[in-house]
């Protein structure tokens, strides 16, 4: 039995009706740029996220940096984020002629350790950024005691989290402002690159909604600030508003098929993911560690199984990055877990059936 990584078309299929409509929709009324759908759809997505406001945006790497740029964030300036994430969350730093200052994380949830947080500060730090790695969200309480000791704003890369929850509370609504992915892989995928950012802040919503079009406000060719072309499409919105009312069957679909991992890889030495006991994961990724991961991962390649490696460099090792003078062992759980782990499909259409039959050829494997 083979069975993908991931298969977008299968979800596909349950809402093509839906998702026909609002594209005729969208294309009869010839209406692509912002507009009514993606207002509509701003609306549903801060609702869902416990947030006064959402700008939809152009891609979760956007939002990141429409964010850090509404902050005024620029040279000279250290934001503080995980050395174990995507590209995204240190480039968008980068970018700006900020400093990407690296943390260590913490080794059961993949996620920055707040104690890393805390030895990274410095008087030009001005943000910190933690990452809800995988679906599950970081250490809130501890990541926001720092930042509150030291007033510094928190921007949650909430790309891999929404519908997430810490202590009931979800993904966007523990920091100043919280950015997300609509990445087709993700959770909440659209047909294309999408993002968004969700805050209750309003003079930082203000200010976001105008910097995603070049700084320009309801009066055409005036600009009141230096921004981007970070718009999110309309048709992209259309998709998204009809996916977010499927949202969370799909979250408790990922759930059951996690819980079946958990049970069947129980006792073996395969280390299954470590959710903190105030969280509630959606399981954007179902991520394992293993030793021998690459022979493991080859071994399942043969048997038809997908799998992949989240991440196999952590960001102080990139070479864009030599410069920041960081060396091997400066934080040794990102390297450990860029050598151990692999993700194996948990995506809601998954049968019970193919979910048991990816643990057992697992449990095959690591033999």
């Amino acid at each position: 039995m083979k069975v993908k990584l991931l298969d977008l078309q299968e979800q596909y299929l349950t809402i093509r009706g839906e998702v026909r409509r609002v594209l005729d929709e969208v294309c009869d009324a010839q209406d692509f740029i912002l507009g009514p759908r993606v207002e509509r759809f701003e609306q549903n997505l801060a609702n869902y996220c416990n947030t006064k406001y959402a700008i939809g945006v152009s891609s979760g790497t956007d939002a990141l940096l429409c964010t850090l740029m509404a902050l005024d964030i620029g040279a000279d300036d250290e934001v503080i984020c995980p050395a174990f994430t995507f590209f995204a969350t240190a480039g968008s730093i980068a970018r700006l002629c900020a400093k990407p200052v690296f943390a260590d994380i913490d080794p059961a949830t993949f996620n920055i350790a707040p104690e890393s947080i805390q030895a990274k500060l410095t008087p030009k730090t001005k943000a910190i950024m933690p990452v809800h790695l995988f679906g599950q969200l970081a250490d809130m309480e501890g990541v926001n005691d720092i930042a509150r000791a030291r007033s510094l704003p928190v921007i949650e890369d909430a790309a891999q989290a929404i519908g997430a929850k810490r202590n009931g509370k979800p993904a966007c609504a523990h920091g100043l402002a919280g950015c997300l992915s609509f990445y087709p892989t993700k959770n909440l995928g659209g047909f294309g690159d999408g993002g968004a950012i969700c805050t209750s802040d309003e003079a930082l919503a203000e200010k976001c909604r105008l910097l995603r079009v070049h700084g320009s406000g309801t009066r055409t060719y005036y600009h009141k600030y230096v921004g981007g072309m970070f718009r999110l499409a309309a048709i992209q919105a259309a998709v998204l508003d009809v996916k977010l009312k499927h949202l969370d069957s799909w979250h408790e679909a990922r759930r059951r098929n996690a819980v079946i991992y958990d049970e069947m890889l129980a006792g073996s030495g395969v280390i299954t993911p470590k959710i903190d006991p105030e969280n509630w994961s959606i399981y954007n990724q179902y991520v394992i560690r293993v030793k021998d991961r690459d022979a493991v991962k080859t071994k399942l390649t043969e048997a038809g199984i997908g799998s992949a490696v989240y991440y196999p460099v952590p960001l102080h090792r990139q070479e864009c990055f030599a410069y920041l003078g960081y060396k091997e062992g400066d934080f040794p759980e990102s390297e450990r877990a860029c050598r151990e782990v692999l993700a194996l499909p948990v995506y809601p259409e998954l049968t019970e059936e193919e979910v048991r039959h990816v643990a057992t050829t697992l449990l095959s494997a690591v033999r």
